[in-house]
C-alpha cells in the first residue's frame, strides 16, 4: 500500500465560515453553475432572477403594477413599487443569511425566491450592490461590495413606496460574462404571462399580458394548431392545451412563476391527467402516448413551500399542494398536508376538460382523429422497430455500437446523485477512429460512447416508417432509452461529435435532423449538445496552445512568437488519446443546441435539409469559410 502523508488534525483544523463568505467559496450550493453568460442556466441569470422574483412576490401579493428592469454595461437594475423593505432591516434582510421576511406565511404566501438566501447570494456575488426602500415618505439604503457593506444611511424621499435594488455580477466570480438580451426577454416574458396584468419594462420596452398562459402558447406557436387552445383557469391552476401535427410534446411548465423547464411532479401529473381524461371521455383505452402526440400546452401551479430539485429551481419536486408544522393543543408539533400535486392536476384536469369538450363538441372528432392517426402509425412503427431490434440483437450490433458507461450497467441502481445525473453523457460519433479515441480517454464512469457506420438516412426526405427500418437510428434511439418515453432517457447530455470536415458536418446535420423531427424535447429542455475540438494546435519548444477558430489560432501564433509549428486537425482521429482527453473533460466546449418554442421545426428542416434554394445558396456563400483559409497558416 502506498505511503500516505500524517496531516495532522487539530482544533486549528475547524473552520467557521460567517455570513456570506460561505457563499463566495461555495457559489454552487447557491445558484448552480457560475458560467459566462452564455447558457440560459448560467448564475447571472439566477442574481437576476432573485431579484426580480422579489418583486414578482410583492406583485402576487397586491402591491405594486409595474416592475422595471435594465440592464447597461453588465449592471442591473430593478425597480418596483410593492411595499419596500422594512426599512431598519435593509441591511439585515441583504446581507445576514436566513433571514426575510418569506418565513412568514402571512406577509409571502407563495413565494418562489430562495428564502432567506436569495438576495444575499446576489450581495455576495456582485462587485458591486446597492439597495433602496422607499416607504411613506422615508427611504434607507445601503451599499455593498462583494457582500461587505460599505456605507448606508436613511432620509426623506418623495419617490412611491418599493425597492430598488442595483448590483455588477462579480468578475472575480464570473469570468468575462455577459448577458444574452435575447434570455433575459424571455424570462421577462414568461414573467408577464404568469401575472396577468403586471407591467414589466426591460430597458424601456413593456410587456403585459391579459390573458395569461393563452397568450403564452398562442404567441409562441411555431404551426397552426389542429384546433384553437383549450384555456383553463382555477384557484392555484392554469392550463392551456391543444394538438398539432409535430412529434413529441412542447408543454411549458411554471411554478409560483419560476420556469420548471426540467419539469417534475406537476409536469408529469399534467401529462398523465389529460391522456386519463381523454381516454375516459371517449371510453376508448387509448395508449397515453397516443393522447400526448403533438400536445402544445403548459401549465402552471401556485403551492406554499415549493421544493425544487437543486438551488437553480428548474424542476419540481415537491408532493403536496403545501405542507407545514402545526401544533395541537397538547403542544406537539404534527405535519399538516394538503392535497397531492398528482390528484390536485388531475381533478382538476379530469372536471375542466370534460366539461370544456362536452360543451365545444366541435372539438371532439378533431381530437380523436389526432389520437387515432398516431396510435395507427405508432403500432405500424413499433412492429418495424421490433424486428430491427431483434435482427440487431441476433447480430450483437448493439454492443459493439455503444460502449456504456458504469453509471448504467446496473440500471436498477436507484442510488443515483443529482451529479450523478447532470454529468452522465453519451458522445456520438462517427467511424472506429473516432469513437476508439473518445473511448481510449473519456471517463467510462459517467460517459458512454455510440459509433454511427456512416451517414445516417436523411430523415427530413423520408416517410416515418423508413426511418423505423433503419437499423443505426433503431439502435441509437435503443441506446439514449427513449423508445416509450422521454422520461427514460438514460443520458443528461446527448453530444454530438463529429469531424471539422464536410462529412463531419453533414452526418451531424442528420443526427440533429433526426432528433429535431422526432424528438425536439430533446433539444428544447437543452439536452443536445455539438462537441467543439480543437481546429488547430499551435505549438514551440516551450509551449502549446489548442485554438478553435483562426482568430484564436493568429492570437496563439503571436503569443508563442519565434520557432512555431502548426498543424490543421480535420479529424477526430487525428488528434492523439493524450492530447484528446483535455478536450472532453471538466473544460469541454460544448455549444448547445438551442430551439425555441416560436421557431418552426418543419422551416427549419426545409432550409437545412430540404431542396437546394436560392436562400440556402446565399446564407452558404455569406457564412462559409474555405478550407483554404483554415489551411492558411502563414506567419
Amino acid at each position: 500500500m502506498a505511503n500516505t502523508p500524517v496531516t495532522n488534525y487539530t482544533d486549528d483544523n475547524i473552520k467557521t465560515i460567517e455570513g456570506v463568505e460561505h457563499i463566495r467559496l461555495r457559489p454552487g450550493m447557491y445558484i448552480g453553475r457560475l458560467g459566462d453568460g452564455s447558457k440560459e442556466g448560467d448564475g447571472i441569470y439566477v442574481l437576476l432572477k432573485e431579484i426580480v422574483d422579489n418583486s414578482i412576490d410583492e406583485y402576487a401579493m397586491g402591491f405594486g403594477k409595474q416592475v422595471q428592469i435594465n440592464i447597461e454595461n453588465d449592471e442591473v437594475s430593478v425597480r418596483d413599487f410593492g411595499r419596500g423593505i422594512p426599512l431598519d432591516s435593509v441591511i439585515k434582510a441583504t446581507s445576514i443569511l436566513n433571514t426575510g421576511g418569506k418565513f412568514d406565511d402571512k406577509a409571502f404566501k407563495k413565494s418562489v425566491g430562495l428564502n432567506g438566501v436569495g438576495t444575499k447570494a446576489v450581495n455576495a456575488l456582485s462587485e458591486s450592490f446597492y439597495v433602496c426602500s422607499h416607504r411613506d415618505g422615508e427611504c434607507s439604503w445601503a451599499r455593498f461590495e462583494r457582500g461587505e457593506l460599505k456605507d448606508s444611511g436613511r432620509g426623506e424621499t418623495k419617490e412611491k413606496n418599493g425597492t430598488l435594488v442595483v448590483f455588477k455580477p462579480d468578475s472575480m466570480m464570473f469570468s468575462k460574462f455577459s448577458y444574452n438580451m435575447d434570455y433575459v426577454r424571455t424570462m421577462v416574458k414568461n414573467y408577464s404571462y404568469l401575472k396577468k396584468g403586471l407591467t414589466l419594462v426591460f430597458n424601456g420596452e413593456s410587456y403585459k399580458s391579459e390573458n395569461g398562459l393563452l397568450d403564452l402558447v398562442n404567441e409562441n406557436l411555431s404551426e397552426t394548431p389542429l384546433y384553437p387552445p383549450i384555456h383553463l383557469e382555477g384557484e392555484d391552476i392554469e392550463i392551456v392545451l391543444s394538438h398539432g401535427n409535430a412529434y413529441g410534446e412542447n408543454i411549458s411548465s411554471f411554478v409560483n412563476g419560476q420556469n420548471t423547464r426540467d419539469g417534475g411532479t406537476h409536469l408529469a401529473a399534467y401529462r398523465e391527467a389529460v391522456a386519463k381524461t381523454l381516454k375516459e371521455f371517449f371510453k376508448k383505452n387509448y395508449d397515453p402516448v397516443d393522447c400526448r402526440q403533438g400536445i402544445v400546452g403548459a401549465i402552471s401551479i401556485q403551492i406554499q413551500e415549493p421544493n425544487f430539485e437543486g438551488q437553480t429551481k428548474t424542476k419540481l419536486g415537491s408532493t403536496y399542494m403545501w405542507e407545514k408544522q402545526v401544533k395541537g393543543k397538547d403542544g406537539v408539533l404534527t405535519t399538516d398536508i394538503g392535497p397531492t400535486i398528482r390528484s390536485f392536476v388531475n381533478d382538476f384536469i379530469s372536471k375542466n376538460l370534460n366539461n370544456y369538450l362536452t360543451i365545444h363538441k366541435e372539438l371532439q372528432p378533431v381530437i380523436e382523429e389526432k389520437i387515432k392517426a398516431s396510435q395507427k402509425e405508432r403500432e405500424e412503427i413499433s412492429s418495424i422497430q421490433k424486428k430491427t431490434r431483434e435482427r440487431n440483437k441476433r447480430a450483437n450490433v448493439y454492443n459493439r455500437k455503444l460502449r456504456d458507461c458504469r453509471f448504467h450497467f446496473n440500471d436498477k441502481v436507484t442510488e443515483k446523485t443529482a451529479d450523478d445525473i447532470e454529468r452522465s453523457s453519451i458522445f456520438i460519433t462517427e467511424g472506429d477512429s473516432a469513437s476508439g479515441t473518445i473511448t481510449k480517454v473519456r471517463n467510462a464512469n459517467n460517459q458512454a460512447v455510440f459509433s454511427l457506420r456512416g451517414k445516417p438516412i436523411n430523415c427530413y426526405k423520408e416517410s416515418r416508417k423508413k426511418v423505423a427500418e433503419n437499423e443505426e437510428l433503431n439502435l441509437l434511439i435503443s441506446a439514449l432509452g427513449v423508445e416509450d418515453d422521454l422520461e427514460n432517457l438514460r443520458y443528461n447530455n446527448i453530444i454530438v461529435a463529429t469531424d471539422a470536415d464536410d462529412d463531419g458536418m453533414h452526418i451531424r446535420m442528420l443526427v440533429l435532423t433526426f432528433i429535431m423531427k422526432y424528438y425536439p424535447d430533446l433539444i428544447r429542455r437543452g439536452h443536445v449538445h455539438i462537441l467543439q475540438t480543437p481546429l488547430f494546435r499551435v505549438r514551440n519548444k516551450k509551449a502549446t496552445k489548442y485554438c478553435y477558430s483562426i482568430d484564436e489560432k493568429e492570437a496563439a501564433v503571436k503569443e508563442l512568437k519565434t520557432g512555431v509549428e502548426i498543424t490543421r486537425f480535420k479529424g477526430l482521429g487525428e488528434i492523439s488519446s493524450n492530447e484528446f482527453v483535455d478536450f472532453i473533460g471538466e473544460n469541454m466546449r460544448l455549444d448547445p443546441v438551442k430551439l425555441s418554442d416560436e421557431e418552426s421545426i418543419s422551416d427549419i428542416m426545409s432550409f437545412y435539409m430540404g431542396d437546394n434554394t436560392i436562400e440556402r445558396q446565399n446564407f452558404i456563400r455569406e457564412n462559409l469559410r474555405s478550407e483554404e483559409e483554415l489551411e492558411d497558416v502563414n506567419i
